[in-house]
C-alpha cells in the first residue's frame, strides 16, 4: 500500500474537500484523512432545527456553487450534510474515512511524517484542515453546581424533547441564542445569561444584511485592512438566525414573551447562582452594534444614491427594570453550556504555533515550507471559514502547493544534470 504522498490533507471537512477539489485540478497526487466521514460535525455537532444563518446563494464551495431553487433561504442541517455529500459526489476525492491524525512532524529528510491510526505515512506538503472548533469549551464553574443538574455543551443539544422544563442557557453567541429560542418556542422555562455579544440586523431597507454587505465589498476586505485586525479572530460572531425564513434575534423580544435575562453567569454558592450586573450594558451594547451595521449601510445607500426603503429607527421592546442578580438553583433542571469552543493542535509537532497556540501564517502559508492551514475563521477573509469564501483560500494554496512542487522538481533535475555533467 502507498505511503507516501506529494500532498497529505488532514480533514475531510468542507476545507479539506475544497482543497482536494483544487489539487484534483492541477493533477497533483494527494491523500485526505479523515477522523469521522463526511460532514460528520454538521450532523453529529448540530442540533435538530439548526440552520445556516447566511443565505444559500453564499454557499459556494468550489466547482460546486448552490444550484437549489432557494438562494435566499437558509439550508437546514439535513440540506447541509446532503449538500457537502453531494459535492464530494461530483468529484470522488482521494479520502480515507475513519483515519485519525495522531502526530505530523517533519523528518530528517525534511518530509512530513504523519502517523494515523492506519499507519505511517510521508507527504512533501500538508495542508491542515480539520478546523478550529476541538475541544467544547466549559468553565470549571461548573462543577459547583449540583450534581442533579444535567450539564451539557451546545454541540450535544439536539432537541427540546431532551431536556427538562427549567433550562438555564449560558452564553448568547450565534449558538446561545438560537438553542435559547429553540426551547423558548418549545415551550421551556429559559433563563438566559447574556454575555457581550453583538447582534446584527437581518433585512433592512429592503434587503438581507448580507447582500449589502456583499455589495459593500465587506467579504473581499481582507485580515490586513481590517480596521481590528489584531482582535477580529477572536471576536464572538453577530447573532441572528435563518430560522423561518430568516430574522433578527432582539433577546428583549424574548423576555418581554417571558424569558428570564441575567447578566454574565458569574459564581455558584450552595443553591444560589450569581450573575454580574451588566445586562443592560450587554443589551445595549448589541444593540448598538446592530445600529451602527445599519448605520454603514445608510452611508453606502446615501453615497451611491440608491433607491431604498426608509426604516423607522430602532426602538427597545423591553428594558431590564430592576435587574435579578441572582437564581436559585432549584429553579433549574438543566444547563446548556454555549460558551464555545477552543482549538487543540498540540498533535501538530511542527513549530508554527504562537504562545495561544495559534499558527503563524500568511494567508494559510506557515514559515515551515510545505505546511499549511485552510478552512480558519478569518484565515484570510471574513468567509475563510464559511461556505463562502472557502474556495478563493483553497484555489490560493493550491497555487501555491503547485508552485512548490515544480520548484522541487526543477530542484532534483537540478542535482542531477551536476551529477552528470560532473561524471
Amino acid at each position: 500500500m502507498q505511503s507516501h504522498y506529494p500532498v497529505i490533507i488532514v480533514g475531510g471537512g468542507q476545507s479539506g474537500l475544497s482543497m482536494s477539489y483544487c489539487l484534483k485540478q492541477k493533477n497533483i497526487e494527494h491523500l485526505i484523512f479523515e477522523k469521522h466521514t463526511i460532514a460528520h460535525a454538521w450532523q453529529a455537532k448540530r442540533w435538530d432545527t439548526f440552520c445556516l444563518v447566511t443565505p444559500n446563494w453564499q454557499c459556494q464551495l468550489p466547482g460546486f456553487p448552490y444550484a437549489g431553487d432557494d438562494p435566499r433561504g437558509f439550508m437546514q442541517k439535513d440540506a447541509i450534510v446532503d449538500y457537502i455529500k453531494s459535492y464530494a459526489a461530483s468529484f470522488d476525492p482521494p479520502i480515507r474515512e475513519g483515519v485519525e491524525v495522531l502526530k505530523v512532524a517533519k523528518n530528517d529528510d525534511d518530509r512530513f511524517e504523519l502517523t494515523t491510526s492506519a499507519g505511517n505515512y510521508t507527504a512533501d506538503q500538508v495542508v491542515i484542515a480539520a478546523g478550529s472548533y476541538h475541544q467544547p469549551k466549559i468553565p470549571r464553574l461548573s462543577e459547583r453546581f449540583p450534581s442533579a443538574i444535567v450539564q451539557i455543551h451546545a454541540s450535544e443539544y439536539k432537541s427540546p424533547d431532551f431536556l427538562p422544563d427549567r433550562i438555564l442557557v449560558v452564553g448568547t453567541g450565534q449558538s446561545g441564542c438560537q438553542i435559547a429560542e429553540d426551547l423558548h418556542l418549545a415551550g421551556k422555562k429559559v433563563h438566559l445569561a447574556v454575555g457581550s455579544a453583538p447582534r446584527s440586523p437581518r433585512l433592512y431597507r429592503g434587503k438581507d444584511i448580507v447582500d449589502w454587505l456583499d455589495q459593500m465589498g465587506y467579504y473581499d476586505l481582507s485580515i490586513n485592512d481590517h480596521p481590528q485586525k489584531e482582535s477580529v479572530r477572536s471576536k464572538a460572531n453577530h447573532y441572528v438566525t435563518g430560522r423561518d425564513g430568516g430574522r433578527e434575534i432582539d433577546l428583549r423580544h424574548f423576555a418581554r414573551e417571558g424569558m428570564k435575562l441575567y447578566g454574565r453567569l458569574k459564581d455558584v454558592n450552595g443553591s444560589t447562582i450569581e450573575f454580574e450586573n451588566n445586562l443592560k450594558q450587554n443589551l445595549d451594547h448589541a444593540d448598538a452594534v446592530a445600529e451602527s451595521i445599519k448605520r454603514t449601510v445608510d452611508q453606502f445607500i446615501e453615497k451611491n444614491q440608491i433607491g431604498a426603503p426608509i426604516e423607522p429607527p430602532y426602538q427597545p421592546v423591553w428594558e431590564p427594570d430592576s435587574e435579578e442578580l441572582t437564581l436559585n438553583a432549584a429553579d433549574i433542571e438543566a444547563i446548556v453550556w454555549c460558551t464555545g469552543y477552543q482549538s487543540d493542535f498540540r498533535w501538530v509537532e511542527v513549530p508554527v504555533f504562537d504562545g495561544k497556540g495559534y499558527p503563524g501564517h500568511e494567508r494559510g502559508v506557515t514559515q515551515i515550507w510545505g505546511l499549511y492551514f485552510l478552512g480558519l475563521p478569518w484565515l484570510y477573509t471574513w468567509g475563510s471559514g464559511r461556505f463562502s469564501g472557502i474556495a478563493r483560500d483553497a484555489q490560493y494554496l493550491a497555487d501555491y502547493i503547485a508552485a512548490r512542487k515544480k520548484v522541487s522538481q526543477d530542484s532534483a533535475w537540478s542535482v542531477v544534470n551536476e551529477f552528470l555533467l560532473g561524471s
